[in-house]
């Protein structure tokens, strides 16, 4: 059967509960251990109506990826994009920055090593995580670019502070180890992204 977008507010509202619904679920519960059914159960739809709009929870599980994914980062990016970045204080955008990322980082550490776990074992969800990566990372050049902070390279280096920034923030966030000061780990995140950017 093929599956429809829907155009009316009623079932757009429906399939994004679908959505939200089923990617809780499946990140909390284990991709492999929920089916349509407990996904439309949870959701309080009927399972052919799930099939209306998706050809089976993967699908589901990839729109969550992206949602996932810009909440997560366009907070993020607006720092960037709704104010001048002053180049004599960088340490201060990105300060602002991280602390974005991180607070929107709301997810339970089980859940995200599902989603973790997902982008590693099924390539159709992997290249779906990957193509938003790059997207930001082009974004943030862009952004960069406008504000006259130009480089050679410069995909690559953001890349790489993306990675640097996404790791502080999952060890703010999930692991959190007792001996280590969070402040001072900042602060060297903060200088290393500047060199990186000089």
């Amino acid at each position: 059967m093929k599956t429809r977008m829907p155009t009316q507010k009623r079932s757009i509202e429906k399939r994004n509960l679908i959505i939200e619904k089923g990617f809780y679920l499946m990140c909390n519960e284990g991709y492999y251990n929920i089916n349509t059914n407990d996904i439309a159960k949870y959701a309080g739809v009927s399972t052919g109506i799930i099939y209306q709009y998706f050809n089976d929870k993967k699908d589901i599980f990839i729109e969550g990826i992206k949602i996932y994914s810009n909440n997560i980062m366009f907070p993020m990016l607006n720092v960037l994009d709704t104010e001048k970045i002053d180049v004599k204080n960088l340490d201060k955008t990105f300060s602002t920055m991280i602390d974005k990322y991180i607070k929107n980082h709301t997810m339970t550490k089980k859940a995200h090593e599902e989603i973790m776990a997902m982008i590693h074992l099924d390539d159709d969800i992997g290249s779906i995580y990957c193509e938003n990566e790059l997207k930001t990372t082009e974004k943030i050049v862009s952004i960069l670019e406008n504000n006259n902070i130009k480089m050679e390279n410069a995909k690559e280096k953001v890349h790489i502070i993306m990675g640097i920034v996404d790791n502080f923030a999952h060890e703010m966030v999930y692991h959190k180890h007792e001996d280590i000061d969070y402040n001072v780990m900042k602060d060297v995140v903060i200088k290393v992204i500047i060199s990186i950017l000089k």
